[in-house]
């Protein structure tokens, strides 16, 4: 079995590009552009022509599709280079997929929800408050709009090995954490406000996997969308207390917001996971034990 990977030298990609590899019975085209390391391929995903030339050439039995501007202000500050990447290109290789009878599965977000009204099940109309979950959600339906025996799987917030602590917005908050302990630096504010799930990309991995296991290989009615968060609730804040716990740092110059600033992020996303549960495929790293493990040779650094 072969799978076609986009964003493999991202965050959630590495993980899922080492989930398959570590399968005798799948291969991976593992795709890249910024970042492309031994084993993966270049490819810039803007390009209409050659994305559907090397989906020719390989012919891949599953399309997993990473590939995203996923930080908001990013998106807010470059609103048609997140579209392109954001909703073009999943609408392009939604198409090409289709076309050569490929199964899509498209990674989506809990920010397509305004977080108003908490927890969300799949049915339930998506409201999103920013232009990431608005981008995010175009994917979407680009995407079931193709074959609506695709895949959509909505997540969280993720933390997981990273190559820099600004790789993830979970991983980033050690930053702040460290620099206060120095009575010199400014204090670290953080938000206390909106309420989060954060999951480990490798339980993300490992749910992507069986997804499509049970689809490609069971030949199971997998289609349509699919919801997973951690199982434990944190604002900012409570995630750099852990981290101080853990660490043995002081937080008597971690200093609690409970305003937002910046773009518009909704306050409580908690998914129903009810589908994920059904498939008995749901899996939880305590995150204790997952940021201690992403964390620790970062600490001293």
């Amino acid at each position: 079995m072969k799978l076609f990977l986009t964003g493999a030298s991202g965050l959630l990609g590495r993980s899922i590009y080492e989930r398959f590899l570590g399968e005798s019975d799948w291969t991976v085209c593992g795709i890249s552009f910024k970042r492309t390391s031994p084993g993966l391929t270049k490819l810039n995903l803007l390009d209409k022509e050659s994305v559907t030339n090397l989906l020719h050439t390989v012919c891949p039995d599953v399309i997993v599709h990473c590939a995203a501007e996923r930080f908001p202000d990013k998106v807010e500050t470059y609103p048609q280079a997140a579209y392109d990447l954001n909703v073009g290109v999943t609408a392009h290789l939604a198409d090409i997929a289709n076309k050569l009878n490929v199964p899509l599965l498209y990674i989506s977000t809990d920010y397509v929800f305004n977080g108003d009204n908490s927890p969300y099940k799949e049915t339930d109309e998506p409201t999103p408050i920013n232009e990431y979950g608005r981008l995010k959600l175009l994917g979407e339906k680009a995407v079931l709009a193709a074959n609506s025996k695709n895949i959509v799987l909505r997540i969280p917030v993720l933390y997981g090995p990273v190559e820099s602590l600004e790789e993830s917005a979970v991983t980033c908050l050690l930053i702040g954490l460290k620099k206060c302990q120095n009575e010199n630096n400014e204090l670290f504010k953080v938000s206390n406000y909106e309420l989060r799930n954060p999951s480990s990309v490798n339980d993300i991995a490992h749910i992507v996997f069986k997804l499509i296991e049970k689809k490609i290989v069971y030949n199971n009615n997998i289609s349509g969308i699919y919801q997973w968060c951690g199982k434990e609730i944190f604002t900012k804040y409570d995630m750099v207390a852990k981290m101080a716990h853990i660490f043995g740092l002081s937080m008597e110059r971690v200093i609690p917001v409970t305003s937002q600033s910046g773009v518009k992020r909704p306050f409580n996303t908690i998914l129903d996971v009810s589908r994920i549960n059904q498939l008995n495929i749901g899996i939880h790293t305590n995150f204790e034990d997952g940021i201690k493990s992403v964390l620790c040779g970062w600490v001293n650094n």
